[in-house]
C-alpha cells in the first residue's frame, strides 16, 4: 500500500511565489517511482479561521468546530507530509503556524519534509519549523529542500532553475517513503 503525502502550501498572499513551487513540487513528484501518492494542499483554499476551539488540542481532541473536524480528518487520513514554507523575516507564515496550531495529536509519528523559497531558501523558517516539529512528534527528514532568490528561480516553462536549488526533493522523497 502507498503511503498517502500531504502536500501544503503555507502561503496565502494574492501574489505569493509558493503557488509556482507547489506547482513545480506536484510535477516532480509525479515523476517518483517509488510507493507514494500525493495530495496538494493550497492553505488558502482551506480558509481555518485564527485558531478559535476552545480548548487546547494538547488537552482534547474533541473538537467544537466543522473546520476543525475536518482539518483534523485531512491530517488523520495521512501517512506524511510535505511543507511548502516561504520565509517571512527569518520565520515561517502565520497561516501555517495556524494550521499546525489547529491540532496536535494528528501528527504525532508521521515523516515531514520542507521544501522552502525566498531570497536564501527559508532557512530560518525551516529552522524554526524544525523546533515546532519536534515539539509536537513529526519526525523531520534530514533532506530539506531549499530555493534562493525566488525573484527568479522559476523559469517560463514553471520549472525551478537548478542553480536556485539546494538539496534534492527526491532525496527528501526517498527518506519519507522510508520512514
Amino acid at each position: 500500500m502507498n503511503k498517502r503525502v500531504k502536500v501544503i502550501l503555507g502561503s496565502v498572499r494574492s501574489e505569493r511565489a509558493g503557488i509556482n513551487i507547489a506547482e513545480w513540487v506536484m510535477k516532480e513528484v509525479k515523476e517518483y517511482q517509488g510507493h507514494l501518492d500525493f495530495e496538494f494542499i493550497d492553505l488558502k483554499d482551506l480558509g481555518l479561521p485564527f485558531m478559535d476551539e476552545p480548548m487546547s488540542p494538547m488537552a482534547s481532541d474533541k473538537y467544537v468546530h466543522s473546520h476543525t473536524k475536518k482539518w483534523s480528518q485531512t491530517i488523520k487520513d495521512s501517512d506524511a507530509f510535505i511543507f511548502i514554507t516561504p520565509e517571512y523575516n527569518h520565520g515561517y507564515s502565520p497561516v501555517l503556524k495556524n494550521a499546525i496550531d489547529f491540532l496536535f495529536k494528528e501528527w504525532k509519528d508521521k515523516p515531514a519534509g520542507f521544501v522552502g523559497y525566498g531570497g536564501s531558501g527559508a532557512r530560518g523558517s525551516i529552522r524554526q519549523l524544525r523546533e515546532v516539529f519536534n515539539f509536537i512528534g513529526l519526525k523531520v527528514m534530514e533532506e530539506q529542500v531549499g530555493i534562493g532568490k525566488i525573484w527568479e528561480a522559476v523559469d517560463e516553462k514553471g520549472d525551478v532553475k537548478k542553480e536556485n536549488i539546494r538539496g534534492s526533493l527526491l532525496t527528501l522523497l526517498s527518506q519519507i517513503e522510508e520512514n
